[in-house]
């Protein structure tokens, strides 16, 4: 069997972290794949692995806007799976051209929980999730296979397939430059307010991702004498940037407990967790949580948001706490003061985090895949050479 990939919407972060460690981490001959042919943008396939079996092929529209990826997927991506590919992946989520069939995964909770859409008001981005939500929900129902990533959003999203649809639960995997061995925690006497306890919080800068309430809980529990900090890392958009920065440099124009460092580059995460004393997570809307079990696997002890997939992913591994100011500085407060309950945290979320590795994603999501094309009994095309070249293909 010959699987295509429609890698127009994997354009960096998590998706194309997925893709690649899918990739590097597995044989797809041993589940009956004889080649894999990517279609994509110039940047998102340069990072991709070059093997004997994968064929990246280079689509000028996926480096355009979402209008235009649109339109290749409607007009161009169907012409050229059907005479590629037997069957199709599409982990970007949404599927709208008419190549069947096609296997597709949920990678964006967002687009399914109203309450949180609403926290943007009447706005383009509320209408641009919208849409996706629309496109999505008729990805899901045109599905010959669909791969989730938690049980939680399979529970919630289930009833959108068509009956009989196969689904699986697959959960990502973390990097192995990320596992690191719990330190061994000091009490918090040991700490002061030139040399605080360190909170640590990696994530793009949306409102739901609540860094502001989280900034606003750091600084009441510094306000109060003890000795914590806060970094924050991610990009955004430039208005909920702005805000985030504005009310950094409100409480703390000096920077003495509270940075801001802005995007960081994948590469360099794993030095900011080797630098934090804990991880902090008080986003209220997650598909995975990707940085949760990174910081996991890091040996941090960990407070998380009790929200959507997070004790699923964090299990009995941590403290929790409603997203809001006062429930996040009572759990930030009682981590950082209970030396016993870190230690014990780290351990727990270490030995949790090995259970999730990219290896296992890959087999899991090849073997899914394949199956999904064994039960619909399809053919193989005529065998066509193997290259690992990006070719130009108009």
């Amino acid at each position: 069997m010959i699987l295509g990939i429609d890698a127009s919407n994997i354009r960096a972060g998590g998706g194309l972290v997925h893709l690649r460690e899918l990739l590097t981490s597995v044989e797809p001959e041993q589940h009956g794949v004889s080649k894999v042919v990517i279609w994509g943008g110039r940047t998102p396939l340069s990072v991709l692995p070059q093997r004997s079996w994968l064929e990246l092929v280079w689509q000028p529209e996926c480096d355009q806007n979402l209008l235009r990826r649109f339109a290749w997927q409607t007009w161009v991506l169907p012409k050229l799976a059907h005479s590629k590919a037997d069957l199709l992946f599409v982990p970007g989520g949404t599927h709208i051209g008419s190549f069947r069939p096609f296997v597709t995964m949920i990678r964006n909770w967002l687009l399914f929980d109203r309450n949180e859409m609403l926290r943007y008001g009447f706005s383009g981005q509320v209408l641009r999730l919208q849409l996706l939500r629309h496109l999505q929900l008729r990805t899901l129902k045109k599905a010959a296979g669909v791969i989730f990533l938690t049980e939680y959003s399979q529970g919630k999203v289930q009833r959108e397939l068509r009956p009989g649809t196969p689904s699986t639960v697959i959960p990502h995997g973390v990097s192995e430059v990320f596992r690191a061995a719990p330190r061994v925690q000091l009490p918090i006497t040991e700490y002061s307010q030139t040399r605080p306890f360190r909170f640590l919080y990696v994530s793009w800068v949306e409102p739901y991702k609540e860094q502001l309430n989280l900034v606003r809980a750091i600084a009441k529990v510094h306000s109060e004498g003890c000795p914590v900090a806060l970094d924050l890392a991610g990009a955004g958009e430039s208005r909920t940037v702005a805000e985030l920065r504005s009310l950094v440099s409100e409480i703390d124009p000096t920077g003495a407990f509270l940075r801001y460092h802005g995007p960081v580059r994948y590469p360099e995460i794993a030095g900011l967790y080797r630098q934090a004393d804990a991880f902090v997570f008080p986003s209220s809307c997650e598909t995975f949580g990707m940085p949760l079990l990174e910081a996991m696997a890091a040996g941090l002890p960990v407070a998380s948001s009790n929200k959507t997939v997070m004790p699923e992913v964090l299990g009995d591994a941590g403290i929790y706490f409603r997203p809001n100011v006062d429930e996040i500085s009572a759990c930030v407060r009682a981590l950082a003061e209970d030396v016993n309950a870190r230690q014990r945290y780290a351990n727990a979320a270490y030995r949790r985090a090995a259970r999730f590795t990219w290896a296992r994603t890959a087999e899991e999501t090849f073997a899914f895949v394949a199956g999904v094309g064994r039960d619909l009994g399809l053919a193989s095309y005529a065998k066509r050479s193997r290259t690992g070249d990006i070719v130009h293909s108009g």
